[in-house]
Protein backbone atom coordinates (compact mmCIF):
# COMPACT_ATOMS: atom_id res chain seq x y z
CA UNK A 1 0.00 0.00 0.00
CA UNK A 2 1.50 3.43 -0.78
CA UNK A 3 2.51 5.31 1.77
CA UNK A 4 -0.17 8.16 2.83
CA UNK A 5 0.04 11.48 4.42
CA UNK A 6 -3.06 13.52 5.63
CA UNK A 7 -2.73 17.52 5.15
CA UNK A 8 -5.12 19.47 7.26
CA UNK A 9 -4.69 22.84 5.53
CA UNK A 10 -5.50 26.46 7.25
CA UNK A 11 -8.17 25.00 10.46
CA UNK A 12 -7.20 28.42 12.16
CA UNK A 13 -9.30 30.38 14.61
CA UNK A 14 -9.79 33.55 12.78
CA UNK A 15 -12.20 30.92 9.99
CA UNK A 16 -14.92 29.96 12.97
CA UNK A 17 -17.54 32.13 14.17
CA UNK A 18 -16.14 35.16 16.44
CA UNK A 19 -12.59 35.25 14.04
CA UNK A 20 -12.26 37.64 11.07
CA UNK A 21 -13.36 35.69 7.80
CA UNK A 22 -15.89 33.20 9.42
CA UNK A 23 -16.86 30.57 6.70
CA UNK A 24 -19.77 28.61 5.89
CA UNK A 25 -19.57 25.16 7.90
CA UNK A 26 -16.42 26.11 9.27
CA UNK A 27 -17.28 23.83 12.98
CA UNK A 28 -18.71 21.12 10.80
CA UNK A 29 -15.72 20.50 8.47
CA UNK A 30 -13.31 20.85 11.55
CA UNK A 31 -15.03 17.92 13.45
CA UNK A 32 -14.65 16.23 10.04
CA UNK A 33 -11.40 17.08 9.60
CA UNK A 34 -10.56 16.12 13.77
CA UNK A 35 -12.26 12.59 12.68
CA UNK A 36 -9.78 12.18 9.92
CA UNK A 37 -6.94 13.27 12.03
CA UNK A 38 -7.56 10.47 14.76
CA UNK A 39 -8.04 7.95 12.39
CA UNK A 40 -4.64 8.87 10.59
CA UNK A 41 -2.82 9.15 13.84
CA UNK A 42 -3.98 5.27 14.83
CA UNK A 43 -3.08 3.85 11.60
CA UNK A 44 0.26 5.36 11.46
CA UNK A 45 0.09 7.79 7.95
CA UNK A 46 2.21 11.29 8.37
CA UNK A 47 -0.18 14.16 9.52
CA UNK A 48 1.14 17.87 8.22
CA UNK A 49 -0.61 21.07 9.40
CA UNK A 50 -0.45 23.84 7.27
CA UNK A 51 -1.14 27.18 8.91
CA UNK A 52 -1.37 30.89 6.68
CA UNK A 53 -0.09 33.86 7.68
CA UNK A 54 -0.29 36.63 5.36
CA UNK A 55 2.98 38.86 5.45
CA UNK A 56 1.90 42.23 7.31
CA UNK A 57 -0.45 43.01 10.07
CA UNK A 58 -2.40 45.19 8.14
CA UNK A 59 -4.04 41.02 6.90
CA UNK A 60 -7.96 41.19 6.95
CA UNK A 61 -7.57 37.42 8.86
CA UNK A 62 -4.33 35.33 10.05
CA UNK A 63 -2.58 38.23 10.69
CA UNK A 64 0.95 37.25 12.37
CA UNK A 65 1.49 36.72 16.02
CA UNK A 66 -2.06 37.01 16.34
CA UNK A 67 -4.63 34.06 18.14
CA UNK A 68 -6.39 33.89 14.51
CA UNK A 69 -3.85 33.38 12.86
CA UNK A 70 -3.03 30.16 15.46
CA UNK A 71 -4.92 26.21 14.44
CA UNK A 72 -7.74 25.82 16.23
CA UNK A 73 -8.26 23.30 19.10
CA UNK A 74 -10.00 21.06 17.45
CA UNK A 75 -7.62 20.08 14.86
CA UNK A 76 -4.31 20.70 17.12
CA UNK A 77 -1.05 19.55 15.98
CA UNK A 78 0.89 16.77 17.80
CA UNK A 79 3.98 18.00 19.04
CA UNK A 80 6.02 15.68 16.23
CA UNK A 81 3.29 16.77 13.46
CA UNK A 82 5.11 18.96 11.34
CA UNK A 83 3.62 22.57 10.77
CA UNK A 84 3.97 24.23 7.72
CA UNK A 85 4.03 27.87 7.38
CA UNK A 86 2.78 29.29 4.02
CA UNK A 87 2.54 33.28 3.15
CA UNK A 88 0.72 31.69 -0.07
CA UNK A 89 -2.68 30.40 -1.40
CA UNK A 90 -0.55 27.19 -2.55
CA UNK A 91 0.63 25.02 0.79
CA UNK A 92 3.56 23.62 -1.37
CA UNK A 93 4.37 27.43 -2.87
CA UNK A 94 7.90 28.74 -1.11
CA UNK A 95 7.24 26.22 1.94
CA UNK A 96 8.50 22.94 2.77
CA UNK A 97 5.84 20.73 1.97
CA UNK A 98 6.79 18.44 -0.97
CA UNK A 99 10.15 17.87 1.23
CA UNK A 100 8.48 16.84 4.02
CA UNK A 101 6.10 14.21 1.84
CA UNK A 102 9.26 13.00 -0.37
CA UNK A 103 11.43 12.79 2.83
CA UNK A 104 8.68 10.11 4.16
CA UNK A 105 8.00 8.53 0.44
CA UNK A 106 4.09 9.91 0.32
CA UNK A 107 2.49 8.65 -2.55
CA UNK A 108 -0.89 9.31 -1.46
CA UNK A 109 -2.24 12.65 -0.43
CA UNK A 110 -5.52 13.21 1.77
CA UNK A 111 -6.25 16.67 1.85
CA UNK A 112 -9.01 18.88 4.25
CA UNK A 113 -9.02 22.12 5.20
CA UNK A 114 -10.24 25.66 4.33
CA UNK A 115 -10.75 27.75 2.04
CA UNK A 116 -12.45 24.71 -0.47
CA UNK A 117 -12.28 27.46 -3.32
CA UNK A 118 -9.00 28.76 -2.64
CA UNK A 119 -6.17 26.75 -0.38
CA UNK A 120 -7.36 23.52 -0.65
CA UNK A 121 -8.22 23.95 -4.84
CA UNK A 122 -4.78 24.85 -4.71
CA UNK A 123 -3.22 22.33 -3.05
CA UNK A 124 -4.66 19.58 -4.56
CA UNK A 125 -4.10 20.55 -8.42
CA UNK A 126 -0.34 21.16 -7.06
CA UNK A 127 -0.46 17.75 -5.07
CA UNK A 128 -1.58 16.08 -8.39
CA UNK A 129 0.96 18.20 -11.13
CA UNK A 130 3.97 16.90 -8.05
CA UNK A 131 2.38 13.34 -8.70
CA UNK A 132 0.56 12.33 -5.58
CA UNK A 133 -2.56 10.00 -5.87
CA UNK A 134 -5.43 12.83 -4.23
CA UNK A 135 -7.97 12.44 -2.27
CA UNK A 136 -9.93 15.89 -1.08
CA UNK A 137 -12.52 14.60 1.88
CA UNK A 138 -15.40 17.24 0.78
CA UNK A 139 -17.01 17.45 4.38
CA UNK A 140 -13.81 18.50 6.27
CA UNK A 141 -13.64 21.42 3.96
CA UNK A 142 -15.29 24.72 4.36
CA UNK A 143 -15.95 28.08 1.87
CA UNK A 144 -17.42 31.29 2.23
CA UNK A 145 -19.48 33.14 -0.26
CA UNK A 146 -18.42 34.90 -2.96
CA UNK A 147 -19.21 37.67 -5.35
CA UNK A 148 -18.80 38.26 -9.20
CA UNK A 149 -20.19 41.04 -11.01
CA UNK A 150 -22.67 42.34 -8.53
CA UNK A 151 -24.00 38.37 -7.97
CA UNK A 152 -24.11 36.80 -4.41
CA UNK A 153 -22.40 33.00 -4.64
CA UNK A 154 -23.26 30.92 -1.62
CA UNK A 155 -21.10 29.23 0.37
CA UNK A 156 -22.18 25.69 -0.85
CA UNK A 157 -22.84 26.22 -4.37
CA UNK A 158 -18.89 27.52 -4.28
CA UNK A 159 -17.43 24.52 -2.48
CA UNK A 160 -19.89 22.09 -4.72
CA UNK A 161 -18.11 23.76 -7.75
CA UNK A 162 -14.78 23.77 -6.41
CA UNK A 163 -15.20 19.66 -5.47
CA UNK A 164 -16.92 19.02 -8.70
CA UNK A 165 -13.84 20.52 -10.63
CA UNK A 166 -11.33 18.52 -8.29
CA UNK A 167 -12.96 15.21 -8.58
CA UNK A 168 -13.27 15.79 -12.48
CA UNK A 169 -9.74 15.68 -13.06
CA UNK A 170 -7.63 16.33 -9.86
CA UNK A 171 -8.43 14.35 -7.35
CA UNK A 172 -11.04 11.15 -6.02
CA UNK A 173 -13.92 13.10 -3.68
CA UNK A 174 -15.16 11.31 -1.17
CA UNK A 175 -17.28 11.93 2.24
CA UNK A 176 -16.02 11.74 5.63
CA UNK A 177 -18.15 8.23 6.38
CA UNK A 178 -16.58 6.92 2.85
CA UNK A 179 -13.30 7.45 3.93
CA UNK A 180 -13.46 6.26 6.98
CA UNK A 181 -15.47 3.28 5.97
CA UNK A 182 -12.59 2.41 3.27
CA UNK A 183 -9.67 3.37 5.25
Amino acid sequence: MPKRALIVIDIQNDYFPGGRWTLSGMDAAADNAARLLAAARESGDLVVHVRHEFPTSEAPFFAPGTAGAQIHPKVQNLKEEPVVLKHQINSFRDTELKAILDRHDVKEVVICGAMSHMCVDAATRAANDFGYACTVVHDACASHDLEFNGVTIPAAQVHAAYMSALKFGYATSVSTEEFLGGS
